[in-house]
């Protein structure tokens, strides 16, 4: 197994000459950890004494303990350092000026998933804009994609549809490091903040998590494990309807349910339990939290037998099109606001595109679906490619 080293620690080992005699705050949660298991906080505190002076958490919390979306977290002080944490999904989802000023150097050391609608990094496209807009730099600590750097899928959002789920027009499954993200942000789509990327080392396009032999931290609670991030790109469109998304169980995002549920139909529908890269096994669970809570629901669990071969997105896809063949009058689109939306489907902002979800109920086949954005993918693998750090 390979030993990559991550940003944070070629930054701890090496320095980087804007951390010198500057004063630096820090973007991070619990996951934010060097193959040891040692929080970056703890680190640079350690690294540059006297020059952390602020840190900064994205949405879940400082500590990673906020359970869902729209729940905010305040501002706090470090039991540790006694130093302000600042929240990024608070009051504000954008530094004020207020924020920023402690500090000349933003670090950002976040663990992306490599899914378009997982906030943390719209969280970092607003840091550039309020640093380049405050005259501070940034310098990201780069992390792996969790799901590989060299598969793309989905469709790419439309303007139209962009959210804090969704800020620019990127696929589902966008194939990206969050350093590379970074660069694609602060240039194509014009944040234009001082930034650099600290690369790692060892890391290949190629190479799921587990190959890493990294530790995995939960990002946020209900990303657990590398599996979770594998079943994510597909299972959050759940987050749009009715059907749960595993939430309140052991295993959110890797099983997927409602009461009014047939399993056998539904497989009946896609063709079975085999699907490419994975088997949909039927079960019964029953939520302690969220929808459905306290009531069995029946659904699958998604296991990915052949990572390289699966796709989620497709996957879920073919879920969602086989519950509204068979359980039109049950199934419902979520109504409630979405990440601060409260005119537009949340359905909609997840797919990034309402003509995706009309030619889905129109039961157009999912792979000529699939077909119609190739183009697009294709754009798209063109577009990001100058902003890549590791070869393709």
């Amino acid at each position: 197994m390979a030993h990559v080293k991550t940003g944070l620690e070629v930054l701890i080992r090496n320095g980087h000459p804007w951390t010198t005699d500057t004063r630096l705050g820090l973007l991070c949660n619990p996951a934010s950890v060097d193959a040891n298991f040692q929080h970056a906080r703890d680190l640079l505190v350690q690294r540059f004494p006297g020059q952390v002076k602020a840190l900064y958490s994205p949405q879940h919390g400082f500590h990673a303990e906020k359970q869902d979306n729209m729940v905010e977290s305040d501002h706090l002080v470090d039991a540790v350092t006694r130093l302000p944490v600042y929240s990024l999904y608070g009051e504000t989802r954008i530094p004020t000026p207020q924020m920023l000023a402690p500090i000349d150097v933003l670090l950002v050391d976040l663990q992306d998933v490599g899914t378009r609608v997982y906030t943390f990094i719209y969280t970092l496209a607003y840091c550039l804009e309020a640093a380049s807009a405050a005259g501070k730099r940034v310098l990201v600590l780069d992390r792996p994609n969790p799901v590989n750097g060299r598969d793309l899928e989905g469709n790419i959002l439309e303007t139209e549809w962009a959210s804090f789920v969704g800020r620019f027009p990127i696929p589902m499954r966008h194939g990206m490091t969050i350093g590379e993200i970074a660069r694609l942000f602060n240039d194509r789509f014009g944040a234009g903040a001082s930034l650099e990327v600290i690369p790692m080392e060892g890391w290949q396009r190629t190479m799921w998590f587990e190959d890493t032999g990294l530790p995995w931290v939960a990002p946020s609670p209900n990303m657990p494990t590398p599996q979770t991030a594998m079943v994510y790109p597909g299972q959050v469109i759940w987050e749009g309807t009715n059907v749960s998304e595993g939430r309140g169980t052991s295993l959110p995002f890797e099983i997927c349910g409602a009461p009014f549920l047939s399993p056998s139909q539904i497989l009946d529908f896609i063709g079975g339990s085999r699907v490419p890269g994975a088997i949909l096994r039927p079960c019964l669970f029953e939520p302690t939290s969220g929808k459905h809570a306290g009531r069995p629901c029946h659904g699958f669990q998604i296991h990915v037998t052949t990572p390289d071969q699966y796709r989620p997105y497709t996957t879920s896809l073919k879920i969602l099109q086989a519950i509204l063949h068979h359980h039109a009058d049950a199934f419902q689109w979520k109504s409630d606001p979405y990440e601060y939306e409260f005119e537009k489907p949340a359905i909609d902002l997840i797919l990034g595109s309402q003509a995706v979800r009309e030619r889905i109920q129109a039961m157009e086949s999912i792979p000529a679906l699939e077909a119609s954005w190739q183009s697009d993918l294709a754009a798209f693998r063109s577009l990001r490619r100058p902003y890549l750090l590791y070869p393709d």
